[in-house]
This record gives C-alpha cells, sequence and structure tokens, in this order.
C-alpha cells in the first residue's frame, strides 16, 4: 500500500520513519532541508498544500494521505482528499470544525480520523474508553503537558512549537462544560497547582476540548495544559499588562522567545479522569502516558507522529467506517483502543490506567 505523509518536520518525520516499516511512503514538503532528512524513508515529494488542485490530483494516487501540515493547512487537506476520494488520517488541529465534512466524506466513501495526535488525539482516545465504561460521566478531566526535562529561568518553558500559537492558548476563550452546558473562560482566569506521579505542575485551562464537546455527555469537562512552577503567573502579567494585545505581540516574542529557547530534551505527560457509574456504583479512572525523547526523535514527535501511524495502520487494516470520525470513537472500540494500547506500550511510550483512583482536581 502506497501512503502520503503531508508535512516533513519532527511529527511528519516521525509518522514517516513509523510507517516505512511496513508501507511504501511518500513525504511531502515545501522544504526540500526537510524533505532531504526524510530520504532515509520515504520518496521525497515537493508539494505546495496552498494549491488546491494539484494537491487532489497527488493525492489521488495513493491509498492514504496522513496530514502534518500546520492548523492553516488541515481543512483544506481534509477537503482535498475528499475531493481525490482518498482515506485520511489527520494531526493538524485545524481551527474549523471538521465534523461539518461528515456527509460529504460519506458520499466520499471515505474514513477520515481527524485530531489523531497527542492531545487532542490520544486525549480523546482515553476519555472515550472512560466514556463508554461510565456512563453517565459525572466529570472528565484532561491534562497535559510537553516540557523540557530541565527548565531554565526565568520563564521556565521552552518552545517547541509556534510561538504564536503559545500566546494564543493564553488569550483565546477555552471552551468547557460546566453543568452540563457549554462555556466559554478566560484560560489563565485560574491557575491551579497540580501534583502528577512525582511531579509538580502548574496547570491552566485550555481550548483542547473539541469534538469531545459533541460526542460525549458530561456534566463537567475540561482540558488543562501542564506547565513547571513560575511561568503561568508572569505569563497572566503579560497578558494583563497588554503585551499580547495584536499591535504588541511581535515586540513581546522578540523578547521572550529567546529566553524560552535553550537545549534541553523534552518529555510527554498526560493524565485523564473521569468519574461516573459503572454497574450502579460511583468510579474513578485515571489514565496515565509519559514519554521522553528518544531515537532521535523528541518525545511530542513520538507522542504526536506514533499515534497517527497506529490509527493510520488501523485505517489501512480496513477497521473504521466511513465519514469523518474523531479519535474518541476509537477509544469506545474495545478492539480499536487495545490495538492502540498495545501498540504505545511496543514503541515504549508508558501508559497505565488505574480504576477507582483519585482524583487531583481542584
Amino acid at each position: 500500500m502506497k501512503v502520503l505523509v503531508l508535512g516533513a518536520g519532527n511529527v511528519g518525520r516521525a509518522i514517516v520513519y513509523d510507517l516505512s516499516k511496513d508501507f511504501e511512503v511518500w513525504a511531502g514538503d515545501i522544504d526540500r532541508n526537510r524533505l532531504e532528512e526524510v530520504k532515509a524513508y520515504a520518496h521525497p515529494i515537493k508539494i505546495d498544500a496552498s494549491d488546491f488542485g494539484s494537491l487532489v490530483e497527488t493525492i489521488k494516487g495513493f491509498d492514504l494521505v496522513v496530514g502534518a501540515l500546520p492548523g492553516r493547512f488541515g481543512f483544506k487537506t481534509l477537503k482535498a482528499a475528499i475531493e481525490a476520494g482518498v482515506d485520511i488520517v489527520d494531526v493538524s488541529f485545524m481551527p474549523e470544525n471538521p465534523l461539518s465534512l461528515r456527509e460529504e466524506a460519506e458520499k466520499a466513501n471515505i474514513t477520515a480520523i481527524v485530531d489523531a495526535g497527542f492531545a487532542p488525539g490520544l486525549s480523546n482516545i482515553f476519555l472515550g474508553k472512560i466514556y463508554q465504561e461510565l456512563r453517565p460521566l459525572e466529570e472528565g478531566i484532561i491534562r497535559v503537558g510537553g516540557l523540557p526535562k530541565i527548565p531554565k529561568p526565568p520563564l521556565y518553558y521552552k518552545i517547541t512549537w509556534s510561538p504564536y500559537d503559545l500566546i494564543e492558548e493564553y488569550t483565546r476563550k477555552a471552551r468547557i462544560v460546566e453543568d452540563g452546558e457549554v462555556k466559554e473562560v478566560d484560560p489563565l482566569e485560574k491557575i491551579w497547582k497540580v501534583r502528577i506521579k512525582d511531579f509538580e505542575f502548574e496547570e491552566f485551562i485550555s481550548d483542547g476540548l473539541r469534538t469531545l464537546i459533541e460526542t460525549i455527555n458530561a456534566n463537567r469537562l475540561e482540558e488543562r495544559t501542564l506547565r513547571w512552577p513560575g511561568h503561568l503567573e508572569k505569563m497572566k502579567v503579560l497578558k494583563e499588562l497588554g503585551f499580547f494585545e495584536k499591535d504588541n505581540v511581535e515586540f513581546t516574542l522578540k523578547v521572550i522567545s529567546p529566553l524560552m529557547s535553550y537545549e534541553s530534551e523534552d518529555f510527554s505527560i498526560m493524565e485523564v479522569y473521569g468519574r461516573g457509574l459503572k454497574n450502579g456504583k460511583e468510579v474513578e479512572t485515571r489514565c496515565f502516558l509519559y514519554d521522553e525523547a528518544k531515537g532521535g526523535f523528541t518525545s511530542m514527535a513520538r507522542v504526536t507522529g506514533f499515534t497517527a501511524a497506529i490509527v493510520s495502520r488501523i485505517v489501512l487494516e480496513g477497521e473504521c467506517a466511513y465519514g469523518v470520525l474523531p479519535p474518541e470513537i476509537l477509544g469506545m472500540r474495545e478492539d480499536t483502543y487495545s490495538k492502540i494500547i498495545k501498540e504505545l506500550k511496543n514503541r515504549d511510550i508508558q501508559v497505565e490506567v488505574v480504576e477507582n483512583a483519585p482524583s487531583n482536581n481542584s
């Protein structure tokens, strides 16, 4: 089978590496240097994702396309795959609602798995599994972080992705579910301290629920992003003083970006907590994941890229229905959930599930 991976950055390279063990893989990107880096695993193709017509024609020659492009290209890539009639797995965190294309994907007889990375992605899969077992679900809390192992002052954070997207995490309203209703909140309005395993973190509400708002019926749902202590209060002060406003953000990033650019291996951590009823009794379940950089890949590239590769295998095996499917659907199915967990462990990613686990909720 032939697979096209769109995007040859850190995440795309991890996807290509994983899938190349079993499939013929092509990697598409507009950056020739990135294409050089994946030559050992894939056939490089120079692709301009902004050229919709050309993108559709290119995709037609493959059995599956995997989208690992920036979010601004995600929806267009999804539409291109539908028009080409080719299955797609995407990790792009597109700002648009991908579920709006459900009917088009069904009519095209294709499977499209969206948000198939780390968070969203694995976070959805874990919560889908919890939701399947604990109904009605009283609350679900996702905690997730990608952090430097050795944080450096004064900001105690390392930029591993777009700095503009980082600022947007602190400024964009975050959707939560409270008392069964969808609400929007200021992400930095509340900062909590939380302990996970042997780690002490700060956390804030982030806008990562996405499709879960439509697919999970719960009284309370939140996603919280983890940071090392000392980071969030500084971000909150900068925000309150107007440094993150549109006219000031360029200047702000020139000052703070160098303070968050340094050498330090990263690690990824996730805890998904759910509380609900099982056989008429209240049960608490906690899913825990931990990973570190290894094998020449950052941890964030591993947990995002390898998840997308595992989901891609499930699609290529014909195990999914037609339409646009959010990853929580895979968590709700015992067969696909078990396969994903097994494959994560095979890639040396630590996963643990504990029932009746105490909550860290504040």
